[in-house]
This record gives structure tokens, C-alpha cells and sequence, in this order.
């Protein structure tokens, strides 16, 4: 599967397991996850990317990304999973 067979060009959005999820939202995430397990992040830098993580969570469990993937960095994945984002 490709990317477009997923979501075509000409669309913005689209609908997984009833959520609507905006075009980039996997791409937004893997970047606030970078944030997290920066050691040279600002606390203010860190604190912006989980809120974004966390505003994202919904799409992101509709999407199944948890159920395939898991962060690396134990603090992220800790941070993630105390909010339901484990694949379980």
C-alpha cells in the first residue's frame, strides 16, 4: 500500500475508525517525538510537543500506530502509555 491509497493528493482528511484524521498527523507526531527524546530540548519545547502529542492521541489510536509501533525512548513511551497509548 502507498501512501495515496491511503489518503489521495486532492484530500485533506480522512476517516479511521470513526476519527477524523488530518493529512500530517503521523508526520507531526514523529517530529514533537524527536522534541521529547531531545536531551538539548527546553522544558517549554518539550512541554508544547506533548501537548501536540496529546491533542493528537485520538487520531493517532484510530490510525493503530501504537498497535505496530513503539517509541524507543523510555521516557516518551512511559509518558505515552500512563495515557492509554501502549497497543494494548
Amino acid at each position: 500500500m502507498r501512501a495515496q491509497d491511503v489518503l489521495p493528493d486532492d484530500r485533506n482528511h480522512g476517516d479511521f475508525n470513526g476519527v477524523a484524521v488530518r493529512k500530517g498527523t503521523v508526520g507531526a507526531f514523529l517530529a514533537n517525538a524527536r522534541v521529547c527524546a531531545d536531551p538539548s530540548a527546553s522544558a517549554e519545547a518539550v512541554e508544547a510537543a506533548r501537548r501536540d502529542i496529546l491533542d493528537a492521541l485520538p487520531a493517532l489510536r484510530a490510525l493503530g500506530l501504537f498497535d505496530v509501533l513503539e517509541p524507543r525512548d523510555p521516557a516518551l513511551r512511559a509518558w505515552l502509555s500512563a495515557r492509554g497509548a501502549d497497543g494494548a
